[in-house]
């Protein structure tokens, strides 16, 4: 199988509990008419949570279902509980529209919650090791990530894969790694996402993602493409920007706007073995533009830089 490039209703303005009033039909009908055949799931309810209508919804437009993105705080082990009850409900979703597509099987993207915490919200893209996890607490966020990914697997027979997030704990290229080191390999996958990775450095060295693809090559398992602006990027580091203010202001505009190279990217995928599917994420707020005509412009710069 090739790699394919799929989207998301976060392009549409549907970000956790943030919405441009855009109906899934609507974003759906859009997604297509731009050139992808894959969608994730978005916010709990936003599309249909009943599986024959969803899967109608997909086999009507010829898409495949990618995943769903949850957040979990998992730095209280008072959470993990209702996460996991949570995470299991999207899951069992995803697995009855499972065999809807090209036989991918639909993966559970958990999240630390981000934002959450004061301290990693104002400083997201400049952390430092001093804002991070003692020794103690990246032992309860692992079994917590841990046991959500278990659970997921023993009742669904699906896989589970870890979205590194700005403005949650593992965000630094060295939590990313201490994640990785405190979690079972076999059990917790990888999803990669290119400008998480890029502004949670703290540094505008686009060469790092593809450094990062190669290090943490045998851990992922599922990719979201985001560009990240070096001049935004620079300045809500020196004004002290919060990560809302960032996304407001495109730290994470559209591909080919930002400095990371998506053809260099996508052949260093290839390279690697990569071939399952890539969703593009746009995070598009009310009054950043237009839903269609982006994702029509990142899928447009895709083909160009890649041939695909």
């Amino acid at each position: 199988m090739a790699i394919r490039f799929a989207n998301a209703p976060c392009s549409w303005g549907t970000i956790e509990g943030v919405g441009q009033g855009i109906g899934y039909r609507q974003m759906l009908d859009e997604l297509v008419e731009t050139g992808y055949r894959g969608t994730e799931l978005g916010d709990w309810g936003y599309m249909p949570t009943e599986p024959e209508q969803l899967r109608r919804e997909l086999q009507q437009r010829g898409l495949t279902m990618l995943g769903a993105y949850e957040g979990v705080y998992l730095k209280d082990s008072a959470e993990h509980g209702p996460g996991e009850a949570r995470v299991l409900r999207v899951a069992r979703l995803l697995q009855s529209v499972a065999d809807v597509g090209d036989g991918w099987q639909p993966l559970v993207v958990l999240a630390d919650e981000h934002s959450r915490d004061r301290v990693r919200f104002e400083n997201a893209g400049r952390v430092r090791p001093e804002m991070g996890l003692s020794a103690s607490e990246w032992k309860t966020f692992a079994t917590g990530a841990e046991r959500i990914a278990r659970a997921v697997r023993d009742e669904t027979g699906l896989r589970m894969v870890f979205h590194h997030h700005c403005a949650g704990y593992v965000e630094a290229p060295w939590e990313l790694e201490a994640f990785l080191e405190h979690t079972d390999p076999g059990l917790v996958g990888l999803v990669f996402d290119t400008g998480h990775y890029l502004y949670g450095t703290g540094k505008n060295q686009p060469e790092a993602v593809l450094e990062a693809l190669e290090r943490f090559r045998e851990r992922i398992w599922y990719v979201h493409y985001k560009d990240c602006h070096p001049g935004i990027a620079a300045e809500a580091r020196e004004k002290g920007w919060n990560y809302k203010e960032a996304i407001g202001q495109g730290v994470f505009c559209e591909l080919g706007q930002g400095q990371i190279d998506f053809g260099a990217v996508t052949r260093k995928l290839s390279t690697l073995g990569y071939d399952g599917w890539i969703t593009v994420e746009q995070d598009v707020l009310p009054g950043m533009g237009e839903p269609k005509e982006s994702a029509g412009r990142n899928r447009e710069y895709l083909r160009a830089v890649t041939g695909l």
